[in-house]
């Protein structure tokens, strides 16, 4: 597995490439964001760890560039920005996850685990040998392909891929932002219901119309995915 990880703090570089070396993953280190940019387009990455707060090009903006060239390779944010505000604008700019400094090694860790799960789709039930059709919908897990209404859907993050697929399997269901963490995410609850919300309202925009939205808002309680439901509820 090849990660790059841009981050200008060397002390969290040598921390986490001490985790990295435990659990065989290959990390290259970049302290510029303009340079860890020009290092991501040359290379052949699984993942990318990218800080917030970075000389030459701010995080947020490399993934926002990332996004608005197709790319939908997994991001995850370093943040020492603990507002709400600042880590919805990290996910609404295409983060996959995002982690709060400082943090724990092994709950870095965790996060790439559960993204990399996803990825391989090693954790989905079967259904239909990975091929999911609903009313609007074709879903292949193998491939990692949306099909709406048999047109392509080629801009979705791994993230909103697997959440997409989540609900698919599970129509008219409703779930909490918890169990939605810990069955999509793979992690326990811990405070991040916005990762949820960020996650269903970039899924609206892509996937959704003003009258068929699909993820529908269940007040009080979580979302459910409805193909039935014709006008916004929420």
């Amino acid at each position: 597995m090849n990660v790059l990880v841009i981050e200008d703090n060397e002390s969290v570089c040598s921390m986490i490439d001490m985790f990295f070396s435990k659990e065989d993953i290959n990390g290259e280190y970049v302290h510029d964001g303009i340079e860890g940019y020009k290092r991501y387009k040359d290379g052949d990455w699984d993942l990318l760890i990218i800080d917030w707060m970075l000389p030459g090009m701010d995080g947020v903006s490399i993934c926002r560039k990332i996004r608005s060239e197709g790319d939908a390779i997994p991001i995850i944010m370093l943040t020492a920005k603990d507002s709400e505000s600042d880590q919805v604008l990290g996910l609404e700019m295409g983060a996959d996850d995002y982690v709060t400094k400082p943090f724990s090694p092994l709950a870095l860790m965790a996060r790439i685990k559960a993204i990399t799960r996803r990825v391989n789709s090693g954790s989905f039930e079967k259904v239909e040998k990975g091929l999911l059709n609903t009313e609007h919908f074709k879903i292949s897990r193998e491939k990692r392909e949306v099909y709406l209404n048999g047109d392509p859907i080629t801009n979705l993050t791994p993230k909103e891929f697997d959440l997409l697929y989540f609900f698919a399997q599970h129509p008219k269901q409703v779930f909490t932002r918890e169990q939605l963490l810990e069955r999509v995410w793979g992690y326990q609850f811990y405070g991040d219901e916005r990762t949820v919300d960020v996650h269903i309202k970039r899924l609206r925009k892509k996937v959704g119309t003003e009258n068929q939205p699909f993820f529908h808002t269940v007040w009080g309680v979580g979302y459910k995915f409805d193909e039935t439901i014709q006008t916004i509820q929420d």
